[in-house]
């Protein structure tokens, strides 16, 4: 008999997190979804096999509620995936100190909250893996895109990826990350897809469940840790 999985899946109410939730239920895990209000969303619908969690996971009593419930109702952690996050585009000298707060607290409070949570229960099972959405910009930048403060954010999730993979490496924990290029979800309007298909050599951008396999092939490729997997249609690369 096969036990079942569970994983945690935060900003999972639309766009990748919605379809890596989706995925993983029906991969036969069990999850814990977490947005601001993942409850009225009306994209997924909870069961025996999904909690919906609402709050937003930068605050620490979110993240240790989204830990407690997955290990309350199912027992384990077996995966986390940090999807939330936020991306504010603008010259640098541009950018407030309400947009810093947000960029910061969103991408990396809300990773570090619920990841202490999780890694502590992972230490107990001695096994799990930790997979980070970033984006490839934070490996290369391109002209016209004036995006330091969410690269600052996300450049950093990918540094502690290749720490946290080290130091945990011996106690069957993996850390992965999956930078991302421009994905088809609703944080883009249809009329700006011809322009952000250049972004990319392939010269299209990239569909949600083309994040979705990057996160499954991770999940189940146990000799990968510390790996940053770019799916950006070569935009890692360098100039086009």
């Amino acid at each position: 008999m096969t036990t079942m999985k569970t994983a945690i899946v935060t900003g999972a109410s639309s766009g990748i997190g919605l379809g890596v939730t989706t995925a993983l239920l029906e991969h036969g895990y069990r999850v814990v979804a977490n947005s601001r209000r993942i409850t009225n969303a009306g994209t997924l619908t909870p069961s025996a096999n999904l909690f919906l969690v609402d709050g937003d996971i930068a605050h620490p009593e979110t993240a240790r509620n989204v830990a407690e419930t997955a290990i309350r109702h199912f027992g384990t952690v077996d995966l986390l995936v940090n999807n939330a996050g936020v991306f504010i585009p603008k010259p640098f000298t541009d950018y407030t100190t309400e947009d810093f707060d947000r960029l910061v607290s969103t991408n990396l409070a809300g990773f570090f909250y619920v990841t202490q949570h999780v890694v502590q229960q992972m230490r107990k099972q001695k096994a799990g893996h930790v997979v980070n959405i970033t984006t490839s910009l934070a490996d290369q930048p391109i002209a016209g895109v004036s995006a330091a403060i969410p690269v600052l954010t996300k450049g950093g999730l990918n540094a502690v990826t290749a720490a946290l993979a080290i130091e945990f490496a011996g106690e069957g924990i993996r850390f992965n990350a999956v930078g991302a290029g421009i994905i088809d979800t609703p944080m883009h309007k249809p009329e700006t897809h011809e322009f952000l298909k250049s972004l990319h050599p392939i010269h299209r951008i990239g569909n949600v469940s083309e994040i979705v396999d990057a996160v499954l092939y991770l999940t189940d490729a146990t000799f990968v840790t510390g790996e940053v997997l770019h799916v950006d249609g070569g935009a890692h690369a360098g100039k086009w």
